[in-house]
């Protein structure tokens, strides 16, 4: 069983959505960035999902752009990205961790090594935003070999059919995009998310992951009423950027996820 699911299941029994946090590989550095990454489930977080740096992340607001190139500036590449979560294994076995980024470094990485790789190094599942269910075949393949997860986006414009391309091959838990946008917009209205949502969850029995907008504790309780885990990226990356060459400023990111994990009862 992956770490995915024994996480969801687990949560499940305790009657709780999980909490993800996102945060950029290598921002601001790699040094800083494996701390913070550390820390992350000593405070709440259930799920790590971790960006991949990529120079052209069309799907992110400025935030997320940001932290992505003040990671490539220091030095971060995918071959580090993974490097970094052999280190953190070293400490954790058992918090699950996804990749989310682009297509553009895996296929000049290769498919196969890069899923053979990701596998070893210790990661779970796979979020690739510009690669949609009819052009993911190769990924999906290759990933799959690997025992990885394929997490596929909803967005609340899918209709049933439309949903149905999305989730063959999905395996993991779906991630719902809350708005029409780019991350860290505004929050989504949860009354008018809530018939979709559960319409998907009539027709599949993946976790649904609702990202996107989600900063504050309140959003979170809103979210977490509706979705099986909550997805918060841009109100923490925005902190990490603060965290000094020694660490200053470290802990306003842990009491800020703490706030966050709080609100799910983690």
């Amino acid at each position: 069983m992956s770490r995915i699911k024994q996480k969801f299941d687990a949560l499940k029994g305790e009657g709780r959505s999980a909490f993800v946090s996102f945060i950029m590989a290598g921002d601001p550095d790699y040094a800083r960035s494996l701390d913070v990454m550390k820390a992350l489930p000593l405070v709440g977080v259930d799920i790590i999902e971790m960006g991949m740096p990529f120079s052209d992340p069309a799907a992110d607001g400025e935030t997320i752009q940001f932290a992505g190139q003040r990671a490539l500036s220091s030095g971060m590449t995918l071959k580090k990205t993974l490097q970094m979560v052999t280190e953190f294994r070293a400490g954790d076995a058992d918090t699950p961790i996804v990749l989310m980024g682009y297509a553009n470094p895996l296929y000049k990485y290769g498919l196969e090594d890069f899923a053979r790789d990701a596998r070893v190094a210790g990661i779970d599942g796979l979020i690739v935003v510009d690669l949609p269910p009819e052009e993911d075949a190769l990924l999906q393949a290759a990933a799959k070999a690997e025992g990885l997860d394929i997490i596929r986006l909803v967005t609340p414009t899918a209709d049933e059919e439309r949903l149905k391309i999305i989730l063959d091959g999905a395996s993991g838990f779906l991630y719902y995009v809350s708005i029409t946008g780019v991350t860290g917009a505004a929050v989504a209205d949860v009354n008018a998310l809530k018939p979709h949502v559960e319409m998907i969850k009539s027709v599949t029995d993946l976790p649904v992951a609702i990202g996107f907008g989600i900063k504050t504790p309140e959003d979170v309780v809103s979210m977490g009423e509706i979705g099986d885990a909550v997805v918060v990226g841009s109100a923490i990356v925005d902190k990490i950027k603060n965290i000094g060459d020694n660490g200053e400023n470290k802990e306003e990111v842990v009491e800020l996820v703490q706030s966050l994990s709080k609100a799910l009862g983690a």
